[in-house]
C-alpha cells in the first residue's frame, strides 16, 4: 500500500483533492503549463509524470487507466497522440516546476508546472584532467629518438629564456630577479 503524503489534503476530503488533482492534470496537458499554488504543483507533479509514462506504452489498458483520472476523451487522446510522442526518449523528468513569486490576494507562493519541450541532450561533462593525464601517457610511447629530439629542443628554449632573462636583467634589476627562478622553474617542469 502507497504511504499517504504528510500535511493536509488539498480541499478537506481524499475525494476532494482527487479531483482537485484529476483537474490540474487535465489543465496540464490541454494547455502545456498552469499557473498554480506550489503545494498543488508538488501533488500534481508525481500523478502528471505517471499519467505520461501510462500514455508512452501506449496500450488499451493503459489508455483506460488514465481515463479514470482525465475524463476528457479529447484530452486523454492529445496526451497518448502528441505528449506520449513527445517524451518517447525521455526516461523520466517530463514536468518542470518553477517559483514565481506570492499571490497578491492572500500572499500564497505561486509556481508554473509545465511541460519540458526542450529535446533530451545526453549529459556532457569536461574533464581538465583527462587532456594533462594523456599528454604524459603519449610522451612515454614516444621513441627514444624523439625524446631526445625534444629534451635538445627544451635545452635550447632554457638558454634563450636565460638570456632573455640576463637582457632584461641589465633594464630592471626588480623584474629580472622575479623572472629567472619562473624561468628556472620552467625548465624544470620541461625536463620532467
Amino acid at each position: 500500500m502507497p504511504k499517504p503524503t504528510k500535511g493536509a489534503r488539498l480541499g478537506g476530503s481524499a475525494a476532494h483533492e482527487r479531483l482537485i488533482l484529476a483537474n490540474l492534470a487535465t489543465d496540464l496537458f490541454r494547455h502545456g503549463k498552469i499557473r498554480t499554488t506550489v503545494t498543488k504543483a508538488k501533488r500534481l507533479r508525481p500523478l502528471a509524470e505517471r499519467l505520461i509514462t501510462k500514455a508512452k506504452k501506449g496500450d488499451i489498458h493503459n489508455r483506460r487507466q488514465v481515463l479514470t483520472v482525465v475524463r476528457d476523451k479529447g484530452v486523454v487522446h492529445h496526451l497518448f497522440t502528441e505528449i506520449a510522442v513527445t517524451f518517447a526518449e525521455r526516461p523520466g523528468g517530463y514536468t518542470r516546476i518553477t517559483k514565481i513569486g506570492a499571490r497578491k490576494g492572500d500572499n500564497a507562493p505561486m509556481a508554473v508546472i509545465e511541460l519540458v519541450t526542450e529535446p533530451l541532450n545526453g549529459v556532457t561533462t569536461r574533464r581538465t584532467e583527462a587532456p594533462a593525464a594523456a599528454a604524459p601517457a603519449a610522451e612515454k610511447t614516444e621513441a627514444p629518438e624523439a625524446e631526445e629530439a625534444k629534451a635538445e629542443e627544451t635545452a635550447a628554449d632554457t638558454k634563450a629564456e636565460d638570456t632573455k632573462a640576463a637582457d632584461t636583467k641589465a633594464e630592471a634589476p626588480e623584474a629580472a630577479a622575479e623572472e629567472a627562478p619562473a624561468a628556472e622553474a620552467e625548465a624544470k617542469k620541461d625536463e620532467a
